[in-house]
């Protein structure tokens, strides 16, 4: 019992210290004017092993805390209609693929001019080319600018990386230093995991255009706010799970199942379950990838770790520039962009340590590779900062926006009763932007059968 008990008290330490090192860290990094996410980061760095040795496994933290991107792409995909989505794929499947390709391919070349082989190169230049979606995503947020144009651009882009992982991680197989007779079964093998992939894809669609909506429906009949949140819960971390089981990335599962209910009439409440779990899992990412700064190997390998950082952050900086220009974005644009994404992200630790298992580096390697890529994140707000100050006050963008000739204002009624039902006929018929919401069900299928949209939702919480 007091064994347990010591146990308890240890976790709870643990627990206790995670939380108040935050509480404590952010607001003054914010207030010094150096943002969130470096609070985060040098908050895990104080209490990691080579702090105050709080915690001697920052990894099993940070696969816990992983779960605050799957949650944040959830509530983009969330705010992403499939309508919206395709109107994207030129962004997606151009854009993205012309970025990763040609920083691939530069950072590749720095790496053979640095002496290392085709094959080390090419796998360190491929995880560093894999920006970090956490950082893009909260740098975004914080700056609102998710729903412009040019944040839908880089949103793009991130969703191509998301489903390059599965690619790369299937040439690191065929990389790996195995005799010829191994190559068969194993190429066998990997056209099978290609298969379940598709087959997660597909049953995921199926399951949210088909099934989720009866199945919120059901649960909002029973008025229990509880469930409604174990509900949202379920369905972002069992998309996760989907696309985990097929090999491919959870934040991807979690995307895919929020534009799936993008259009449903539970989608302003799925959003408000989800935003208290992804804010907290999100900032404990952040300082679990502080925590996994491995100072002893920066220390013995410093002057080569930073001529790579140095070297990785501009050579993608520059790539990322030029293909920005190319596809005649602006210079303030492609200039945020590049120092934006020209950080390493949380893909390559998992496209290293597959490398490292295969034989492709060394563990040393893995190590030096992986805090390239850390120092990087941790360099980026700061850049952001540095360029932030140094850029000219601009006035908004209008770039893909219609100037409406009549402004009219946007209005949300609460509750689609009897009152609601006659308070909205005058506004919709002078073009209003009117949303509505109420936690009826049967009401909001009755107006559905009229045209109406409304949303389900409970209208006395803030």
């Amino acid at each position: 019992m007091a064994a347990e008990t010591a146990a308890g008290g240890v976790e709870l330490v643990q627990v206790v210290s995670l939380l108040g090192a935050g509480v404590i860290a952010v607001p003054l990094f914010k207030r010094i004017g150096l943002g969130s996410i470096l609070g985060y980061l040098t908050a895990g760095l104080v209490i990691g092993p080579l702090g105050l040795k709080i915690f001697s496994e920052p990894e099993s933290i940070l696969h816990v805390a992983e779960l605050g991107v799957v949650m944040f792409l959830f509530i983009i995909g969330l705010e992403m209609r499939p309508s919206r989505l395709w109107g994207l794929r030129g962004d997606i499947f151009g854009l993205g693929v012309l970025q990763v390709g040609f920083c691939a391919l530069l950072l590749t070349f720095a790496g053979i001019a640095g002496g290392f082989p085709l094959s080390q190169a090419f796998v360190a230049a491929s995880g560093f080319v894999l920006t970090s979606t956490a950082i893009v995503m909260q740098v975004l947020e914080e700056r609102g600018d998710i729903s412009t144009p040019k944040g839908q651009r880089i949103v793009s882009i991130l969703l191509l990386e998301d489903l390059a992982i599965v690619l790369l991680l299937a040439l690191v197989t065929f990389l790996a230093p195995i005799p010829t007779a191994e190559a068969a079964p194993d190429l066998a093998g990997r056209l099978v995991e290609v298969a379940v992939g598709i087959g997660c894809i597909v049953g995921l669609i199926v399951a949210g255009r088909y099934l989720l909506n009866p199945f919120f429906r059901v649960l909002a009949d029973a008025h229990a706010r509880e469930i409604m949140t174990a509900a949202a819960l379920l369905v972002v971390l069992g998309a996760a799970l989907v696309m985990q089981l097929g090999g491919l990335s959870m934040a991807m599962g979690a995307f895919l199942a929020g534009v799936l209910l993008s259009e449903s009439t539970f989608r302003h409440q799925l959003e408000a379950d989800i935003e208290p779990f992804r804010g907290i899992l999100l900032g404990l990412f952040f300082m679990a990838v502080g925590m996994s700064l491995d100072l002893a190997v920066v220390a013995a390998n410093w002057l080569l770790i930073a001529v790579y950082v140095v070297a990785y952050m501009c050579m993608k900086g520059f790539g990322i520039y030029a293909v920005a220009r190319l596809m005649k974005s602006g210079h303030a644009e492609a200039l945020e962009r590049a120092v934006v994404m020209a950080q390493g992200g949380e893909f390559a630790f998992v496209l290293y340590a597959a490398a490292a298992a295969v034989g492709i580096i060394d563990g040393e390697a893995n190590a030096m590779l992986t805090a390239i890529v850390i120092i990087s994140m941790v360099l980026t707000p700061l850049a952001m900062i540095v360029l932030r100050r140094s850029l000219p006050v601009e006035g908004p963008s209008f770039d893909g926006i219609e100037l409406a000739d009549n402004l009219n204002g946007s209005v949300l009624i609460i509750g689609f009763g009897r009152f609601g039902q006659i308070a909205s006929q005058p506004l919709l018929l002078r073009g209003v932007d009117v949303s509505i919401i109420d936690n009826d069900v049967e009401m909001i299928q009755a107006a559905a059968n009229f045209g109406f949209k409304v949303y389900y939702g409970d209208g006395t919480r803030l």
